[in-house]
């Protein structure tokens, strides 16, 4: 089981650069990266927030890690920019708009396991993956904590059990350490084999201690797309086909303290569709029709993009984005 947690540096101007640097150097570190590794997750890091200095007018940078068999750093950097106008160029060493060298992003490509972007007149993402990531997972996203806090009391996790990925997010009452401690509690109880409902029984009663959480388990057939969701609270959930999104139902309650009823329901993630799961820290009035092109790019593309546009500032916020994976 994997449970991902996310960093985020504002990078305002060249003084954030250095600070940045050295948190995906530590990061490296504690992934077990060797000196040559570090140096170029240094390196990527550098160039990623350099662009957002020179040509986004600031933005962040994202840090997240993954422990798991294939360890892997992602970074990705987040502008509300102008845009890259010829984004296939710009990936080419020796490409520049500001008669600079024109190695940001060609570097980024060159050093990264996988790297990918969306740029358009709302601004610019890049995610990158740097480690032994074999190739763009079928699952990602970014849990990040309210401005003032240091950990998010938001969290997600996933579970691989033959053709079947099962997701569970989750969103902790409140925000800060005891937001927290529920929301990674919670993930902590995905079991392979398990239905959706039996999962958030068992999170139901490992949170009666805490002050309890929204949650929902997404369990995808990886070879049909089939689907079975069951929520409790507010989680928002969508499957989205091109222009259709389908919103996926939650049962009211507090997991660990009032549940009325655990109901499961059956879906489907066609080829080309992907799931998007959130806390409510992110507004509902998201499109991805009003990003083209967007539901082909990386799941970490997609989450940075809907926290950049539809955060509401005021408490933690989490995305989680899911393809079957045929």
């Amino acid at each position: 089981m994997a449970l991902s947690t996310a960093q985020r540096l504002r990078v305002e101007d060249r003084s954030g650069v250095a600070p940045a640097r050295r948190a995906a150097e530590h990061l490296a570190g504690t992934l077990g990266f060797d000196e040559q590794r570090r140096g170029e997750a240094a390196i990527v890091v550098t160039e990623l927030a350099t662009n957002l200095v020179r040509h986004g007018g600031g933005g962040d940078i994202i840090l997240s890690v993954d422990h798991g068999a294939n360890a892997t750093l992602n970074a990705v950097a987040v502008d509300r920019g102008p845009g890259i106008l010829e984004p296939a160029r710009a990936r080419v060493d020796g490409y520049s708009t500001l008669d600079g060298p024109g190695n940001g992003l060609g570097a980024v490509e060159r050093l990264s396991a996988t790297m990918d972007l969306h740029t358009g007149p709302q601004g610019t993402v890049v995610a990158a993956r740097l480690g032994d990531a074999p190739g763009v997972p079928a699952v990602d996203g970014l849990a990040l904590p309210m401005t003032g806090e240091t950990v998010s009391g938001d969290a997600w996790g996933h579970i691989e059990d033959g053709e079947y990925l099962t997701i569970l997010h989750a969103d902790g009452l409140g925000h800060g350490e005891e937001a927290a401690r529920a929301s990674s509690l919670a993930v902590r109880e995905l079991r392979a084999g398990l239905q959706p409902t039996a999962v958030l029984e068992r999170v139901h009663n490992a949170l009666r201690p805490t002050r309890g959480a929204a949650a929902a388990v997404a369990r995808v057939h990886r070879g049909s797309g089939a689907v079975a969701f069951a929520g409790i609270g507010n989680i928002s959930a969508a499957i989205v086909d091109g222009p259709q999104a389908k919103s996926l139902v939650s049962m009211p309650g507090i997991l660990g303290h009032g549940v009325h009823r655990f109901r499961e329901f059956a879906h489907e993630l066609g080829a080309g569709s992907v799931l998007v799961m959130h806390s409510d820290g992110c507004r509902n009035s998201w499109d991805l029709m009003s990003y083209p092109g967007v539901q082909r790019r990386d799941p970490l593309v997609i989450a940075a993009l809907l926290i950049r546009d539809f955060e509401r500032g005021n408490d933690d916020v989490s995305v989680v984005v899911a393809r079957a994976g045929r």
